[in-house]
């Protein structure tokens, strides 16, 4: 709280463990520190609102974590998207396979695979698509990892697909595994209609090997993520502190972490009750007596007074700090202009 609690200090960057993130992005709105935050912002949906609101009422940035859209191949196809440069999307596809599965302690309570694994695919897919999904269909198994298989929910899973539906058509297909034995596995295609443009894994370096029994990379692709995406966690901080300089919007916002939640609770819901899930139906559940006092409906019977439910993610939020700055500086011009009329 030292640090929080400075006043030299302007902002505040959060690593710690899941559990006190939400705590510690309110005592930083509460003193006014701008937040870089890693996903997730906290471990459930009300606390997440809150936490969000809370830098939005005390008119702080805040940034998420979600490292992979700022590694440069990832959003080269993002600009091939953008661009049209395949024409318009078709499908998407994504995977994501680790070198190992993480320890039995690291999968107990972390949440499942969904949320502490695909959410980086499925904030990509949603990245790369440029548009809110509508819904989710999701499928989980235990195929590497017997020790796992008693857990509950999408924690005994380390093997699992989701096929996410997105407006005008657009199609996403996610993998996720928890073991791959040729290293860190990390890839997307985007098919559109003019063209198709993916991405390969990333490697030590660029040595081919070429034998009468073997011909490729000479190495193994990186098969640890520090590696991976060390430059993409460089330009994430460079963004956030270039956002701060600057007074530009954050490129990573508050609502992206949101909906990214929100997309992985529908993927367990989906995986648990063998259907497909909207994301509204995620939504829906929260309700908000303010913007920092949020709970979930889904164990009370009764609805509380005044409750309306909303369709998007955006709605559960109050502006943020570069929604308030546009719509102060339009506020002020037209106050500016009745009381000085030309």
């Amino acid at each position: 709280m030292d640090v929080i609690t400075d006043p030299d200090v302007d902002a505040v960057w959060i690593c710690s463990p899941s559990s006190v993130h939400c705590e510690q992005i309110k005592a930083c709105a509460k003193y006014g520190k701008h937040v870089f935050c890693e996903k997730p912002i906290a471990t459930d949906l009300p606390e997440t609102v809150e936490a969000i609101n809370a830098c939005n009422e005390a008119g702080v940035k805040l940034m998420i974590g979600l490292q992979r859209r700022f590694d440069e191949n990832f959003k080269r196809v993002r600009d091939a998207v953008s661009s049209q440069e395949v024409g318009d999307t078709i499908m998407i596809k994504l995977c994501s396979r680790d070198p190992a599965p993480p320890p039995f302690e690291y999968v107990k309570g972390g949440g499942g695979i969904f949320a502490d694994m695909a959410v980086h695919d499925l904030d990509m897919s949603r990245f790369l698509a440029g548009q809110d999904p509508i819904e989710i269909l999701a499928v989980g198994s235990t195929k590497i990892d017997d020790s796992i298989k008693d857990l509950p929910g999408s924690e005994k899973f380390d093997t699992a697909a989701c096929l996410v539906r997105y407006p005008n058509g657009v199609q996403a297909m996610i993998d996720v595994c928890r073991q791959s034995s040729y290293g860190y596995d990390q890839r997307a295609e985007v098919l559109g209609t003019s063209g198709m443009i993916q991405t390969d894994n990333v490697y030590p370096n660029t040595a081919k090997l070429y034998k009468n029994d073997f011909t490729g990379n000479a190495d193994m692709p990186y098969d640890f993520f520090l590696q991976r995406y060390n430059e993409a966690y460089v330009s994430e901080t460079v963004a956030f502190c270039e956002s701060l300089v600057n007074d530009t919007p954050v490129p990573c916002t508050g609502e992206d972490g949101l909906v990214a939640l929100i997309m992985a609770m529908a993927a367990d819901k989906s995986a648990a009750e063998n259907r497909w899930v909207t994301f509204r139906e995620i939504v829906e559940g929260v309700y908000c007596a303010s913007p920092t006092e949020c709970e979930l409906l889904s164990q009370s019977d009764v609805f509380p007074d005044g409750f309306k439910p909303v369709a998007k993610a955006g709605d559960l939020l109050s502006p943020d700090y570069d929604q308030r700055k546009v719509n102060g500086g339009i506020l002020d011009k037209v106050t500016s202009f009745f009381k000085n009329p030309a």
